[in-house]
């Protein structure tokens, strides 16, 4: 079925793109092609309408158009686009967000994100909730350097804000249906109905795949990496008249998608060495549906998401909004740790919460004067618990190797180690299962009030100052049951390191307290070009980290208090636009003090410890040409030179490492292509060419856990007829097929067998899109 057409193929991966472009009608396109310019797109990073030129700090925005444009249709994807931003989907349940070399990837209920992800003005930044579908969106904000004051304190080096497209007045609505290989399919739309008083929205997107990692496994179902994706967003906005606006949005994320694609190099299959680009044989546990709560790989997640935002103008220059948002996920991700066929080190994380936020802000703004101060509470409370299995004879053998000439697995790809327990048994037993699970929860609650006043004293100058005071109630809790392994009795647990808490769940809490400050200035060159510079303060939460230790034989709460990682961030640059070119550049530097990093330890867990002092400079760039009314050529790129400071006596063994997931370089170019060719039809294309160098994986770095330099080419390209009523597009992506890693080390790296993540391989398809 892979390669059942040569060119008929992803109608879905860019569905979502497809009904976002659908809300263009054909007057609309030629003043949406006047601002395909970014520093014309309109923003609120700032929690105010302004262009985006006009906001003093370094801002990334990219339409729904331009995204439909582009051909992605996920996040990852799209931070291709984006310099500064990467993203590492690993799955939809394990979304690593990186901006400016810093990672936000954490599935610890105990530890807070670095990077805010707002969904209509709502925090949703808990990792494994923090997955969001892309389709019918207005825009995607991405804010670089902290803004406490305007997006909360995890936004520790910056926020992503995406913002779903709202109800109009009228009847429109789009169908869109695609086929790609691998079996893509995708079937995405919206319908938008209603009055100037009350309108509503509904819009959705399913998209599916056959996984592009073939596996061996006769025990599993399907291939790794498959994908049966389900969004659906329901939109109703009330505007009894100009002064009051209300919108509800209700939104519902499915993903039932096939096993990551853990690979080993060190053990074998039957195709011979491991090999992250070839078949894998991820078999799993035969005790899976009972001990890790699924009999198949891959991952079960749902989330429930609803919004109240209310906006009213109730004086001159006045206004009050209030932006209220609850969330609740429920994640089961089940995986092959070991990557591999032996019945080694097979776990499930089952991760689930909820989070309720209230926001009140007063916003005010005359010729001289824009200010706004309000209040926010944040409430979550969540839960991951990490089942284990594995057969004590299989994993004695594979993780030391005991009895002398009995593979783990042989060169052929058979599994010797099945024979381990009746060796160390003496005959007496063929199979011992083994199972253990530990859970670590956190309810994290937060309080704070903030202010943002600018001055405009010329209309060429805004000087800007903020504040967020916070108050943090951080309470965590640990639980393990952990048994004596039957073939070694006197050992405490079959995985070193794991300590059972005798039935106690160990609770530890603490209260802390911050200040958090930002400036701007905004100098008005001329009307098209503006100078900026900011300086603003960032924090992580402290961790309140709890674990179990042994004193006596006895099970105790062993509680560490990780500091607050503080950051300082001084950044300058310019934006606007010179004839048919603009764009932006800007500078900045970072200095970290507390920099928290994430240890994989040798049961399987992680750690976060303070790796003491850390530092970033780097350059960012985007610029547009318009070459002609029908061509724009568009290019970015980032640098960044940064990481855990030299000579670092507080973590010596990080000193000098360059941050995970951060290359020193990214890039990407193209040109859009879209002209008429009369009677209604018009033709458009998108190649692009995007650039990565290389990155670490792991801390503390290591050559043979990174990957290399990835260059990528990317086309979308089709024709519109019927005066863009309809739509065929063609959309291929990794148009050389190259073989890169997404990821490296994971759990199987604290066993010392790290495994390896394939990426996307060369994807294709074809999609048409109908409008009313």
């Amino acid at each position: 079925m892979m390669k059942r057409f040569s060119f008929v193929a992803v109608l879905l991966a860019s569905a979502a793109p497809g009904a976002a472009l659908a809300q263009a009608s054909v007057q609309d396109r030629a003043a949406e092609e006047d601002a395909r310019d970014v520093n014309e797109i309109l923003v609120t990073a700032q929690k105010i309408e302004q262009r985006a030129k006009d906001v003093p700090i370094t801002i990334s925005a990219v339409t729904g158009e331009r995204i439909a444009e582009l051909g992605v249709g996920d996040l990852d994807e799209l931070s291709s686009y984006i310099p500064g931003l990467n993203i590492q989907e690993q799955s939809a349940n394990n979304p690593g967000i990186v901006i400016r070399g810093i990672t936000s990837d954490s599935g610890s209920s105990q530890q807070g994100p670095r990077v805010t992800l707002y969904y209509n003005g709502v925090d949703i930044s808990r990792s494994r909730g923090s997955y969001q579908a892309i389709y019918d969106l207005e825009r995607v904000e991405v804010i670089k350097g902290p803004q406490a004051t305007l997006f909360g304190t995890a936004s520790a080096v910056g926020a992503i804000s995406l913002t779903s497209a709202r109800p109009r007045e009228g009847f429109s609505g789009a169908l869109t249906g695609g086929y790609g290989n691998f079996d893509q399919t995708l079937l995405s739309g919206f319908v938008n109905a209603g009055s100037d008083v009350i309108a509503g929205r509904v819009a959705f997107e399913w998209k599916t795949r056959d996984g592009y990692v073939e596996n061996l496994s006769a025990r599993q179902d399907e291939d790794l990496y498959a994908q049966d994706q389900l969004g659906i967003r329901g939109s109703l906005r009330f505007t009894p008249d100009d002064a009051l606006t209300v919108d509800l949005i209700g939104t519902f994320d499915r993903q039932r998608n096939g096993g990551t694609p853990f690979i080993s190099r060190a053990l074998p299959t039957s195709d011979g060495p491991g090999n992250p680009f070839g078949r894998a044989n991820l078999d799993g546990s035969p005790l899976s549906a009972e001990v890790l709560g699924d009999d198949q790989l891959g991952l079960n997640r749902e989330v429930y998401d609803v919004n109240v935002t209310a906006s009213y103008d109730f004086a001159d220059g006045w206004n009050f909004t209030t932006v209220n948002g609850y969330r609740q996920f429920d994640s089961r991700e089940v995986f092959d740790a070991d990557g591999s066929a032996a019945w080694y080190l097979e776990f499930a994380e089952n991760a689930k919460g909820w989070q309720a936020s209230h926001e009140g802000r007063f916003n005010y703004a005359d010729p001289r004067w824009r200010a706004s101060f309000g209040w926010n509470v944040f409430v979550e409370d969540n839960a991951q618990s990490v089942p284990f299995s594995s057969e004590e004879g299989t994993f004695i053998q594979c993780a030391t190797g005991r009895i002398a000439d009995l593979a783990c697995i042989d060169a052929a790809g058979v599994v010797q180690a099945v024979d381990a327990t009746r060796i160390l048994s003496g005959g007496r037993l063929t199979e011992v299962p083994y199972s253990s699970v530990f859970e670590n929860s956190g309810e994290n609650d937060s309080y704070s009030m903030f202010a943002d006043t600018t001055w405009i004293p010329v209309p060429a100058l805004e000087l800007t100052a903020g504040v967020r005071v916070l108050i943090e109630q951080r309470k965590s809790g640990y639980f393990a049951r952990v048994p004596r392994p039957l073939l070694n009795p006197t050992a405490t647990s079959l995985v070193p390191g794991q300590i059972d808490t005798g039935g106690q769940t160990f609770v530890a809490q603490q209260s802390y307290a911050a200040v958090l400050p930002r400036f701007n200035a905004l100098f008005r060159v001329s009307d098209a070009v503006n100078l900026f510079a900011t300086v603003s303060k960032g924090r992580r939460s402290p961790v309140v980290q709890l674990s179990a230790a042994l004193t006596g034989g006895v099970p105790i709460a062993n509680r560490q208090l990780v500091p607050e990682e503080i950051v300082w961030n001084y950044e300058a640059g310019v934006k606007g636009g010179i004839g048919p070119v603009s764009g932006s550049i800007g500078v900045y530097y970072q200095k970290y003090d507390g920099f928290q990093v994430s240890v994989q330890q040798g049961n399987g867990t992680s750690i976060t410890q303070s790796a003491g002092s850390a530092g970033n400079l780097g350059v960012e760039g985007e610029v547009n040409l318009r070459a002609a009314r029908w061509l724009n050529l568009f290019g970015n790129v980032g640098y960044i030179k940064g990481g855990i400071d030299k000579d670092n006596r507080f973590a010596p063994t990080f000193s000098g490492a360059r941050f995970r997931l951060q290359p020193e370089w990214q890039a990407a170019a193209g040109f859009t292509l879209d002209a008429p060719l009369g009677n209604g039809m018009r033709v458009f294309a998108t190649p692009s060419v995007t650039h990565r160098s290389r990155i670490y994986f792991e801390l503390p770095n290591r050559i043979a856990l990174s990957q290399g330099p990835v260059t990528l080419v990317n086309a979308r390209a089709g024709v519109s007829f019927a005066n863009d009523r309809f739509e065929l597009a063609g959309f291929l992506r990794n148009a050389s097929d190259e073989d890169y890693l997404l990821d490296a080390g994971n759990t199987g790296g604290a066993f010392s067998i790290p495994t390896f993540i394939p990426g996307e391989p060369r994807f294709y398809g074809a999609q048409l899109t109908a409008r009313f």
